[in-house]
């Protein structure tokens, strides 16, 4: 058929640029490849034997060599680097694969449900189909990825295309603890046609290394974004007040509802407890465990212009965190240094103080 050309073209032209094979290998001929290796002088006896300078000296092969990469079949591309660009992680490589290991960057979040979400959100922005997604089995494969480049374009034929097709499967195995995640990604099919014509390819190790780091990288980026919106949004949500409630049951001892999740409450009282009087001699997150100590140092001054001055008896003290009966409450209860607890008419005094601290919006840093 007649292609559309401008007017501003006079002769016809036949455009041909190299196919991704060409640009694979070197310039020029392979006259090289059967070359031999000259045999070293012989010095007769007598005579010494000349320096020779070994700055060009070709390092004989090693026992993992494959020798069949010469010529044609060589690829002279210059590898490709792994960018672990997303907060948390790092890289290991394997001899025909990629490791992302991935760190919980949210100790309240599901690590294996977030990478899952970031792959199943990159392959669906770069409208790449899914074939399998097994959850249990850690695991999302691709459907057919095809690449299109036209090698040859002429005003009345055909274009000739170069296609590549491949299929990627990402694994995902999760550590016992929950903290921490690998992400392996496999070149599991790969196709080659030139105008229609299967390409005979033989992909070394390196060749699959190459297209799995491009594959990985992309989905990495995509991950570093979204933890990034995350971590801003995280940090926003810190700045913001946390309401909190004086509770005095008919039976047992007073305590306070934080509406908030158990690790924002948390965190907020790293700030709090040091502006209320208190010193954090230590802490034990996974048992809710404050350990403080109260030092009444209200000079005139301070008491002058503080509106939050704690009436409380100079000691060691505990502040033991708990789930409240649903997620977005956290419960709060002050102890003495022998873990029991304290009057109610003594949690009432400080409660204002308390109070008026933790709702407080804070700047974002």
């Amino acid at each position: 058929m007649l292609k559309k050309v401008t007017p501003l073209i006079l002769v016809a032209a036949v455009a041909a640029c190299s196919s991704p094979l060409e640009r694979r290998q070197a310039n020029g001929g392979e006259d090289y490849v059967q070359a031999e290796q000259a045999p070293m002088l012989k010095i007769p006896e007598g005579l010494k034997t000349p320096f020779y300078n070994k700055e060009y000296q070709v390092p004989p092969l090693g026992p993992k060599a494959n020798t069949a990469l010469v010529g044609k079949t060589l690829d002279i591309r210059p590898p490709l680097q792994v960018l672990p660009m997303a907060e948390g992680t790092h890289v290991e490589e394997g001899s025909d694969n990629i490791k992302i290991v991935v760190e919980s960057i949210e100790n309240s979040g599901d690590l294996k449900q977030e990478i899952f979400a970031n792959l199943d959100g990159f392959l669906a922005k770069q409208a790449i189909p899914v074939r399998s997604r097994d959850f249990d089995k850690s695991s999302i494969e691709t459907d057919w990825i095809e690449s299109r480049e036209v090698i040859e374009s002429s005003m009345w034929g055909t274009d000739k295309v170069y296609l590549l097709r491949q299929r990627y499967r990402f694994d995902v195995e999760t550590r016992p603890h929950g903290r921490t995640a690998n992400v392996s990604i496999h070149l599991v099919e790969h196709e080659e046609f030139y105008d229609d014509k299967a390409q005979v390819v033989l992909l070394s190790g390196e060749d699959k290394q190459r297209y799995t780091i491009d594959m990985l990288n992309s989905a990495i980026a995509y991950m570093s974004i979204k933890r990034d919106q995350a971590i801003q949004a995280n940090r926003l949500k810190q700045t913001l007040g946390i309401n909190v409630d004086l509770v005095t049951p008919e039976e047992g001892a007073a305590y306070w509802s934080a509406k908030a999740p158990y690790k924002q409450v948390w965190d907020r009282l790293r700030i709090v407890l040091p502006e209320m009087g208190f010193e954090i001699a230590d802490m034990d997150s996974a048992k809710g465990l404050y350990f403080i100590k109260f030092t009444d140092n209200s000079g005139f001054w301070s008491s002058l212009w503080s509106d939050n001055k704690v009436s409380l008896e100079e000691g060691s003290y505990r502040l033991l965190l708990e789930d409240g009966d649903t997620p977005e409450e956290t419960k709060l209860f002050l102890r003495d240094g022998e873990d029991q607890p304290l009057a109610n008419d003594v949690i009432s005094n400080i409660n204002q103080s308390l109070s008026d601290l933790m709702k407080e919006e804070r700047k974002l840093r």
